[in-house]
């Protein structure tokens, strides 16, 4: 009878043992019931935005067009309304003339650093991309990391704020530029990237792209010899 007991005793634990793995399993497998329910009861997904996730070098390079052309388009604002034409040419300013030929060039460098917010957001990519609020959440860490929150003290920053002699209206001045353009920069991507079919849009954004890079590289290449 022990023996017996115990024999029974060992089926029913296995048993229960295969159930649980095939509920682990039915969890797992990506399209069962359990995976449908968490998707779209859980975590609901926007209707309006394709479900694909971009590789790294089509990440890279759309976040390279995107910042370029914001950059450019928030910084020629900047540079008209709010003056910084006559901030620039001050002894104290800090900042090289717009005729030096690194300031010249610096429109041409900018898709570096397209490459390298990319490398920040390829690890978080499931967060930010597929995601009806995920430019948010995008522009929110450009915003705090990028621009308040730094290592360093730059202007506008946090540390800017207490360390520098800059006046904080000058500073404050700058969110004008910078917050508008880290906004501007998610929501592109962001669209882009969630409508990978939208080749209308690859064309739309590439061909500006390519004709500001060439046009700056030949007003580089022109430019008057220094005396």
């Amino acid at each position: 009878m022990r023996c017996t007991a115990r024999t029974a005793g060992a089926v029913e634990s296995l048993m229960r043992s295969r159930r649980l793995a095939r509920e682990i399993e039915w969890v797992r497998i990506p399209g069962t019931a359990a995976e449908v329910l968490k998707s779209e009861v859980f975590m609901p997904a926007d209707p309006l935005i394709e479900n694909s996730q971009p590789t790294f070098l089509s990440l890279a390079a759309k976040t390279a067009v995107c910042h370029t052309l914001t950059y450019i388009f928030m910084g020629g604002l900047a540079y008209h309304f709010l003056h910084y034409a006559e901030l620039i040419t001050k002894p104290c300013s800090g900042m090289r003339p717009m005729s030096d030929p690194l300031a010249m060039a610096g429109p041409i460098l900018q898709p570096l650093r397209g490459v390298l917010f990319a490398l920040v957001f390829y690890p978080l990519r499931g967060s930010l991309f597929g995601r009806k609020h995920g430019w948010l959440l995008m522009g929110w860490i450009l915003i705090a990391v990028g621009i308040l929150g730094t290592f360093a003290a730059p202007p506008g920053s946090m540390e800017g704020l207490i360390y520098t002699t800059v006046p904080v209206s000058i500073q404050l001045r700058g969110y004008l530029e910078i917050v508008p353009q880290a906004l501007l920069l998610s929501a592109l991507l962001c669209y882009w990237v969630n409508h990978p079919g939208k080749k209308w849009l690859t064309w739309l954004l590439g061909a500006p792209f390519c004709i500001l890079m060439a046009f700056f590289v030949f007003v580089l290449i022109v430019r008057p010899a220094p005396r």
